[in-house]
C-alpha cells in the first residue's frame, strides 16, 4: 500500500464473541420467581409499582450506580474559615438515586399504606432497584426500620413520622422542619463492644426530669454510624438504670447544629457509595424513646427489620448475579458452541438459579410474616424466629453464589466495567450488618429456647410441605428430633441453624417453586446427593429447565 492509499481499519478492531449489555430491560419483568412471589404473598396490587422500578434498575440506575461508586462521599469536617461542620457530600447520582427509592416508597410502603402485602411489595421493589445500586439501601433501610421503634413514643412519632414517611427526598442540611422529607439512621455499636451493645460506654444524663420522650445529654464514641447525613440518628446510650434508647437530631429544636462530631469515613471493603463513618457525642441533645434500661428491647424492633433488608440485600445480589452470568453464557460461544448448552457450564449455571431462587421464594416468604406480625401479634414470634434463621443461611451463601457467577464471566467478570466486583465486594456485609453469623446463630437458639410459640409457627409451616417427597420427611423428622438433643448446642449452631434454613427454603420450593427447582434442591441439599462447590448437580437435573426459568432474555 503505497503512503497515498486511504489506510484501512485493521479487521483485528472487529468485536466477535462478546454479549450484549445486560441493560434496557425490566429487571422486576425478567425475574420469574420474584413476579410469582409477588402475586403468591398477597402483593399484586402493587404490580405496577414494582414494574416501573424494574424499568428504572434495568436502565438509567445502572450509570447512577456506576457514577455514585466512581465518586464516593467526601469528609468535610471544617468550612474554609475554621468552623466546625462535619458534612459529608455525595455525588449527585447518589442523590438521584434516595430520589428514586423515597419517591417509590422504598423506605415507607408499609407505614404509609399498611394494607395487606404490603411489606412484600416493598421487598420486591428493595430487591429490585438493590441490583442496580446497594449502597444507597443503607439508609433507605434505616428509615424505614426506625418507624416500629418510633412508634413506642407517641410525642416523638407524632412529630417525625410524617417526615420520615414522606415521598421526597430532601438532602438540604437543615433543621427537618423546615424540610419536606427527612431520612433517620442508627448509631449502636462502639469500639469496645461491637456486637455486644450492653459493653456500650455512651453515657446519657437527664435534662430535667428525664425518662421517656424527655430530654438528655448523650455523651461518648460510636464506631459505625452510616449515612452519617441522616436527619436523626436511633442512639444507645447508658443511664442510671441500664442502656436505654434515644433520637438524635443532627438540628437543635432552636435551629443550630446538635453537637455531632464526624471523626472520619470508613474505608470499607464494598459499599463504597454509602458513608460509614466513626462519631462523637459530647453533651449531644436527644430524647429517650421507649423505657429507660430497656433499650436493647426498643432498638430490637428496628434491628429485626434491617436484618429482613439484609436477607432482601443478599437476594439481590445473587439475583443479579444469576442473570449477568446466564446472560453472559447465551451470548458468548466456546469449543463449537454456546456457553451455555455446554454440559458444565449447565450444571453452573444451574445450581446458581437454584441457589438464587431458593433465596427469592424464603425473601417474600419472610416479608409476609411483617405483614402478618403487624395484623397477629402472635405471628411476631415466627417472623422473629425465621428472621435469624434467613439471615444466617442466606447472607453466607451469597459471596460463594456471586463468586462463581463471576467466574462464568471469565476475565469479563474480573474487570470492574461488568459490575461483578462490586457485587462481590459487597457480597459479604450483609452477613455482618445487624450481627454476624454467631449472632444470628445465638438468637435463634435464645428464640427457640424462650418461645415455644415461635418454634411450633416454624416447624408447622415446615409441614405443610410434608408428604410429598420422603426426603424431605425424613429430613425434617430428624429436625424435630435434634430439638431435644441439647448437649453441646451452642458449638453446633451454626449446623443446626444451617438445617432449619435449608428445610424452610426446601418447603417452599415443592410448595411454590418450579418442580426441577424443587427436585434439584431437594436431590442436593436435603438428600446430599452433590459436591462441595457449585456445578456438581446430579445427572437427573434437567438443568436447561432451570436456567430458561431463570435467564433474563432481553
Amino acid at each position: 500500500m503505497s503512503n497515498s492509499e486511504p489506510h484501512r481499519a485493521s479487521a483485528t478492531h472487529e468485536v466477535l464473541n462478546q454479549p450484549p449489555p445486560l441493560r434496557d430491560y425490566n429487571v422486576f419483568e425478567r425475574d420469574r420467581a420474584l413476579v410469582e412471589a409477588v402475586d403468591r404473598e398477597g402483593a399484586s396490587w402493587a404490580r405496577q409499582q414494582v414494574v416501573e422500578i424494574g424499568e428504572i434498575a434495568g436502565g438509567r440506575a445502572i450509570d447512577l450506580g456506576f457514577q455514585a461508586n466512581q465518586n464516593p462521599p467526601v469528609l468535610k469536617t471544617h468550612d474554609r474559615y475554621g468552623h466546625r461542620i462535619d458534612e459529608v457530600e455525595f455525588h449527585p447520582a447518589w442523590h438521584e438515586l434516595m430520589r428514586i427509592a423515597v419517591g417509590h416508597g422504598l423506605h415507607a410502603v408499609p407505614w404509609r399504606d399498611p394494607q395487606r402485602g404490603a411489606h412484600v411489595a416493598r421487598a420486591a421493589m428493595f430487591s429490585t432497584l438493590s441490583q442496580a445500586e446497594a449502597g444507597h439501601g443503607c439508609p433507605i433501610s434505616m428509615t424505614y426500620s426506625a418507624v416500629p421503634a418510633l412508634r413506642l413514643q407517641p410525642e416523638v412519632a407524632d412529630e417525625w413520622l410524617p417526615r420520615l414517611t414522606s415521598l421526597e427526598y430532601d438532602p438540604a442540611f437543615a433543621p427537618s422542619d423546615r424540610k419536606s422529607g427527612a431520612i433517620c439512621g442508627m448509631a449502636m455499636t462502639e469500639k469496645q463492644g461491637g456486637s455486644d451493645v450492653r459493653a456500650n460506654t455512651t453515657t446519657a444524663q437527664p435534662i430535667g426530669d428525664g425518662g421517656p420522650g424527655g430530654e438528655y445529654a448523650i455523651t461518648g464514641h460510636k464506631w459505625f454510624c452510616s449515612a452519617p447525613m441522616s436527619d436523626a440518628f436511633l442512639v444507645l446510650a447508658k443511664t442510671g438504670k441500664g442502656i436505654s434508647c434515644f433520637l438524635l437530631p443532627r438540628w437543635l429544636p432552636d435551629g443550630t447544629r446538635n453537637t455531632f462530631r464526624i471523626q472520619r469515613l470508613k474505608d470499607k471493603l464494598g459499599n463504597r457509595s454509602n458513608a460509614s463513618s466513626e462519631v462523637e457525642f459530647n453533651r449531644s441533645w436527644a430524647r429517650m424513646i421507649g423505657e429507660e434500661g430497656r433499650g436493647v428491647p426498643t432498638i430490637i424492633e428496628m434491628v429485626n427489620h434491617t436484618r429482613l433488608d439484609c436477607v432482601i440485600g443478599a437476594t439481590a445480589m445473587m439475583r443479579h448475579a444469576t442473570a449477568e452470568a446466564t446472560h453472559h453464557c447465551a451470548h458468548r460461544a466456546a469449543f463449537g458452541k454456546q456457553l451455555i448448552e455446554q454440559p458444565l457450564m449447565q450444571n453452573v449455571l444451574a445450581d446458581l438459579c437454584v441457589e438464587s431462587e431458593a433465596a427469592t421464594v424464603t425473601m417474600m416468604r419472610l416479608a409476609r410474616a411483617y405483614d402478618d406480625a403487624e395484623a397477629d401479634e402472635s405471628s411476631r414470634s415466627f417472623a422473629r424466629l425465621a428472621t435469624a434463621i434467613t439471615k444466617y443461611w442466606i447472607c453466607k451463601r451469597t459471596p460463594m453464589q456471586v463468586v462463581e457467577a463471576l467466574e462464568c464471566l471469565g476475565g469479563n467478570g474480573y474487570a470492574e466495567e461488568s459490575g461483578l466486583p462490586r457485587i462481590y465486594r459487597e457480597a459479604p456485609l450483609n452477613g455482618i450488618w445487624e450481627g454476624s453469623g454467631n449472632v444470628m446463630c445465638l438468637d435463634v437458639l435464645r428464640a427457640i429456647g424462650r418461645d415455644p410459640n415461635g418454634t411450633e409457627q416454624f416447624f408447622d409451616e415446615l409441614a405443610l410441605a410434608g408428604g410429598s417427597d420422603a426426603r424431605f420427611d425424613l429430613y425434617l423428622e430428624r429436625m424435630r428430633d435434634g430439638l431435644n438433643d441439647v448437649d453441646g448446642i451452642e458449638l453446633r449452631a451454626r449446623r443446626f441453624v444451617e438445617r432449619l434454613a435449608i428445610l424452610f427454603q426446601a418447603s417452599l420450593l415443592m410448595r411454590h417453586g418450579d418442580s426441577a427447582v424443587a427436585e434439584a434442591y431437594l436431590a442436593t441439599r436435603i438428600d446430599g446427593d452433590r459436591g462441595y462447590a457449585f456445578g456438581t448437580l446430579p445427572r437427573h437435573i434437567d438443568c436447561k429447565t432451570i436456567i430458561d426459568r431463570a435467564r433474563p432474555e432481553v
